[in-house]
């Protein structure tokens, strides 16, 4: 037994006094340095207006009128969700795991200590935290570069003053919220990896379901990942990832989470059969995908005018697109684009398809384009010379490639992909509402992840005869009637631009010296009825007109108006279209009805724009006239009779349009409650077909029947054929016998049309 002398002792309890205080004095004083960031040596603290309104990064979402996410906008692809649709097997998962005392502790597991401690001696910044300093952690960024102190540069005293603060922010936490808030967020803050940050994001990525719906050995493959989200990705590291989540549901055991049967019973699920359905989501992946984009550019400009972020404030975008319509749009495009493709190629095999006004191959085409490209102007602007540039151009890489029968990987040139990618015709699909304005399906291009340009609304071309309803439309406005008879004889204009005199032909020959009514002729496509309207009435007013209806892009008042040759997107020129149909009255296209804030508030609705700027009796009789190229004889929309949309001979209009050697081929549809404009060609105006087959009729109305067939037979959908509306009264007369017109083939009465023969099929598609 130790004797302590009296003097000695008194000294001993001195020292242990002395220490017991200063210990706590320190430490305390330490806890105070900490909180306050005493001379900037431990970084900031989260405050308690910080800890009460979290700022967390929000993928903002875009949803259809139907109610389905079409995508998001994100740099960390979250979205939130509350308590009540979590799964309880994911939060048994997680708390068996990660934090089994949780219920027990105020933000510190005191049990924990000695593997904090560990953690400490060892130099390992993980340890032994429980939920809520994870949520520290996550949500208030103590380990980043913004909370970082002179004092982390030591890297002992790093770990511990981190450890110091999350311990400190956990506690604020637990004070602050419940333990359901806490669980809650947590999962909407972790990440899972495989570009997923929350549950809601990681359930839908991996297993294509609701967090509410997750199963047992899904639960614990997701908790599996908080571990290492590389090492036990279930797509990349199957069987890592059976292991951990086996180790996960033995923790569920271990704690009455599981029982031992069922655990014999989940242990040997495949992982790769459980995963199935993992897609890691990405803008090129999804419906609408160059509508989003084109939304997108919009949206940035929007919140940078209004204060928001669209990638980390988790706004709600509503649109008006139509989820199924959409989806059979995009099908008829793969559908039909496929088959156009084959022919194309078999057109030009063995032949460059860039080719001059003479058909002759435009020398360089690939090398001038490869100069366009934002990878040799990376090269150029890296100070390589230019012969060094072509080396890199010509040289092979491995690369994965798009095509019809799906994505290949290859080894191919830089110069060598510019080559195979000119060669796909391009497309451009957009259906609208009349009455609305309101947009229901939207399909820019092929394939938005190899073709990122918009041929919907970014793209111009020129739109050739499937201009010419605003001819029609201006002559109509100004005491034309349809019924009024032209003979098609050759007009010829002196003042065009150069100076020389321009006379158009007809696309099937020259002038025929026929008489035509201004339906027929509108129906047939004949330029030279056009040309002759255009004449009369003078290019200035159709320009006029063709800004009243919504045509957008710069016009010239000149006489080749009469044929289109000025370039306007299918956005624009659909507009034009819904007009005729909606009794005059112009909708601005619309594709948002709201934007709603993180918190469900409504932040933006648009103000409906219309203007009426065609009389209803002139736009019912542009519907009128529209049905001839469906009904007239020798219509250029004659094929669509072979696509089932018909019952007993409803009411469609339509019309082609074709340009300059086949460059260009639209369709123009409408139907009452529905139009529908499409475009197809090259990249490059110069590359086409060369004959018939590139025409509007031959290239763009089987897309556009293909398509109507899906939205017309779809039981969910109420866009069927039906009747255009008709004003009450005409001052006009629609029964061209009246006029006693014999010279053409008259088909102006409902009750004397008839279907057209197979020969008039064989003969569809001329302009």
């Amino acid at each position: 037994m130790i004797v302590f002398e009296r003097g000695t002792y008194r000294l001993f309890i001195r020292i242990v006094w002395i220490s017991f205080v200063a210990f706590w004095a320190l430490l305390l004083f330490y806890i105070f340095a900490v909180s306050v960031d005493l001379f900037g040596m431990f970084g900031p603290m989260p405050d308690l207006k910080t800890l009460e309104n979290p700022k967390n990064e929000l993928a903002s979402e875009v949803y259809s009128a139907d109610g389905i996410l079409l995508g998001k906008y994100f740099v960390s692809n979250r979205s939130p969700i509350e308590y009540e649709d979590i799964s309880p097997n994911l939060i048994n998962a997680l708390v068996a795991t990660e934090d089994v005392r949780f219920e027990r502790h105020s933000g510190i597991d005191f049990k924990g200590t000695f593997a904090i401690i560990s953690s400490f001696i060892s130099l390992d910044p993980r340890g032994s935290s429980t939920i809520s300093q994870q949520l520290a952690k996550n949500l208030y960024k103590t380990r980043g570069e913004g909370s970082e102190g002179s004092l982390y540069s030591v890297r002992p005293l790093r770990l511990l003053i981190i450890k110091t603060k999350e311990w400190m922010t956990a506690i604020k936490i637990e004070r602050s919220y419940t333990k359901r808030e806490i669980i809650t967020m947590y999962l909407n803050t972790v990440d899972f990896g495989s570009n997923a940050y929350g549950i809601k994001t990681a359930a839908q990525t991996f297993f294509r379901k609701k967090p509410a719906e997750l199963t047992i050995p899904e639960s614990a493959v997701l908790v599996g990942l908080l571990k290492s989200t590389t090492a036990y990705n279930p797509k990349r590291n199957p069987d890592r990832a059976k292991i951990r989540r086996n180790t996960v549901m033995q923790q569920m055991v271990k704690y009455s989470y599981l029982t031992e049967i069922d655990y014999e019973k989940y242990k040997e699920q495949p992982i790769e059969k459980m995963i199935e359905n993992y897609t890691v989501e990405n803008h090129s992946k999804g419906l609408a995908t160059y509508f989003r984009s084109v939304l997108q550019r919009e949206l940035q400009r929007w919140c940078r005018e209004n204060g928001y972020d669209i990638y980390r404030d988790g706004l709600k975008i509503y649109t008006t697109i139509d989820s199924r319509m959409q989806a059979h749009a995009e099908e008829a495009v793969a559908q039909w684009m496929k088959q156009l493709q084959v022919k194309f190629n078999a057109h030009w095999k063995g032949k460059n398809p860039w080719v001059d006004e003479n058909r002759k191959e435009i020398a360089n085409f690939i090398e001038n384009a490869a100069k366009g490209t934002p990878h040799y102007r990376e090269l150029q602007q890296a100070g390589i010379d230019t012969d060094e540039i072509w080396q890199e151009m010509n040289k092979p890489v491995p690369m994965r490639i798009f095509s019809w029968q799906g994505e290949k990987d290859t080894v191919m040139s830089p110069l060598d992909s510019i080559r195979y990618y000119k060669r796909f015709l391009q497309t451009g699909l957009l259906s609208m509402v009349p009455a609305t304005g309101e947009i229901k399906a939207w399909v820019g291009g092929l394939d938005f992840k190899y073709f990122q340009y918009d041929h919907v609304k970014q793209g111009r071309r020129q739109p050739g005869s499937s201009f010419k309803p605003i001819v029609y439309a201006t002559a109509l406005d100004n005491g034309y009637t349809p019924c009024y008879t032209v003979v098609d004889a050759p007009i010829t204009f002196a003042e065009d631009v150069g100076g020389k005199p321009w006379t158009p032909n007809n696309s099937d020959g020259p002038p025929s010296g026929r008489q035509f009514t201004l339906r027929q002729a509108m129906g047939r496509s004949v330029n030279t009825i056009s040309a002759y309207l255009v004449k009369n009435l003078g290019p200035q007013k159709v320009v006029d007109y063709a800004k009243r209806l919504g045509i957008t892009s710069p016009l010239e008042a000149v006489p080749s108006i009469a044929l289109g040759t000025q370039d306007v997107s299918i956005y624009e020129l659909l507009g034009v279209y819904s007009t005729f149909v909606n009794s005059g009255i112009w909708n601005e296209p619309k594709y948002i009805t709201r934007i709603e804030d993180k918190n469900g508030n409504v932040i933006w609705e648009p103000v409906p724009r219309n203007v009426e700027v065609l009389s209803e009796e002139t736009a019912y009789l542009m519907t009128y006239m529209l049905q001839g190229a469906v009904q007239e004889r020798g219509g250029t929309a004659q094929g669509l009779h072979r696509y089932k949309i018909w019952k007993d001979y409803p009411e469609i209009g339509a019309k082609t349009g074709t340009t300059q050697n086949h460059s260009d081929g639209w369709f123009m549809g409408v139907m009452p409650n529905l139009a529908t404009g499409i475009w197809i060609g090259g990249d490059d105006r110069s590359i086409h077909f060369r004959d018939r087959t590139g025409e509007g009729g031959k290239m763009s109305l089987p897309l556009w029947g293909m398509y109507m067939e899906k939205v017309v037979n779809d039981p969910q959908l109420d866009f069927k054929p039906g009747k255009f509306k008709k004003p009450a009264t005409l001052s006009v007369t629609l029964d061209c016998s009246a006029y006693q017109i014999t010279s053409a083939t008259d088909s102006t009465k409902d009750k004397t049309y008839q279907a057209p023969s197979a020969k008039d099929l064989e003969n569809e598609g001329f302009e």
